[in-house]
């Protein structure tokens, strides 16, 4: 957080939480922190507050969707400034100037949750300029704080249960079933509908398999929609991938299926006219033959209310 420009002076932005979380409409504040090495002249201190939503398109999207690439602009969701000093001076030692800004939207304007994904990106940054006369080198800061929407309304617990045979597989010829080998899997889903600070969990057991297992793996994707009237472009890349299994199970054995979600690469699934968040969980079973046989779960992520207790 402290950038150190030569060795006169540095810049530094601190909040007032530590853990640099907000709620839509709470006060974003803290204070800008200068320290001089001598007394320093400025042409302004200046500090502003910015929420946008990028959009990009894959390589191979891009040409396929030309018409509307251009329009994939980003959506700025809130853009405020606010002047703190003007022209005068720095005074030997640390001085620290305080700030506040209201989170709220801009006019027509929705704000989302903090999400780092690979094609859509929510991110909300402060960020501190302090100009310096015509031979000084300007001295600039940001720092990025995280945006949290606790839900007013959550959805109750939706258990599922699956098997997993042979039979049941999608993308496999019916010939090419006898290639296969024959097996058994079943278990259950403590729940569809996930509250993101709590774990995806469930059960899973192998009750037959003629081939040798390798491995079983839970592999967490984000579902990435964008675009516009022309059309969408849907990419589903990787988050994270955990193996609940190493080597060939006991038939009949209740594996625990146990998967936090990642902080910031996980937001609320979420819609909107010009992009979508969705998310899922492969269940990767690996056979020591190097086959694989994957089954998808579409799962819904929702937040906590603000007065809910979260384990």
């Amino acid at each position: 957080i402290n950038a150190e420009y030569g060795y006169k002076m540095s810049l530094e932005i601190v909040l007032d939480r530590v853990t640099r979380i907000y709620q839509p409409g709470e006060s974003v504040k803290g204070i800008i922190s200068v320290t001089s090495k001598g007394t320093m002249a400025h042409n302004g201190l200046s500090i502003s507050m910015n929420g946008t939503v990028s959009l990009q398109l894959s390589a191979k999207s891009v040409g396929l969707f030309e018409a509307f690439y251009n329009s994939l602009k980003p959506i700025t969701i809130l853009d405020y400034n606010v002047e703190i000093q003007k022209t005068g001076k720095i005074p030997d030692g640390t001085s620290e100037f305080p700030f506040e800004f209201k989170l709220e939207p801009l006019e027509g304007q929705t704000i989302y949750e903090t999400y780092h994904g690979v094609y859509v990106n929510i991110q909300y940054v402060l960020k501190a300029d302090l100009l310096r006369p015509m031979f000084g080198k300007h001295l600039m800061k940001t720092l990025e704080f995280v945006v949290e929407i606790p839900a007013t309304d959550i959805p109750s617990a939706s258990p599922e249960t699956f098997l997993i045979t042979p039979e049941k597989l999608e993308n496999i010829k019916k010939t090419s079933l006898k290639n296969v080998p024959n097996f058994k899997i079943v278990g259950s889903l403590d729940s569809s509908t996930c509250i993101i600070t709590q774990a995806f969990s469930g059960i899973l057991q192998v009750e037959h398999c003629d081939a040798e297992i390798k491995s079983i793996e839970l592999q967490l994707v984000r579902v990435e929609t964008c675009g516009c009237a022309d059309g969408f472009a849907k990419e589903a890349t990787e988050i994270q991938n955990i193996q609940i299994a190493e080597g060939d199970p006991c038939r009949g054995f209740n594996i625990p299926i146990f998967m936090i979600f990642p902080r910031l690469f996980t937001c609320p699934t979420l819609g909107t006219r010009t992009f979508k968040i969705d998310f899922e969980v492969n269940l990767v079973v690996m056979f020591n033959d190097g086959r694989l046989v994957t089954e998808k779960f579409p799962i819904k992520l929702v937040r906590g209310r603000k007065d809910q207790v979260e384990i």
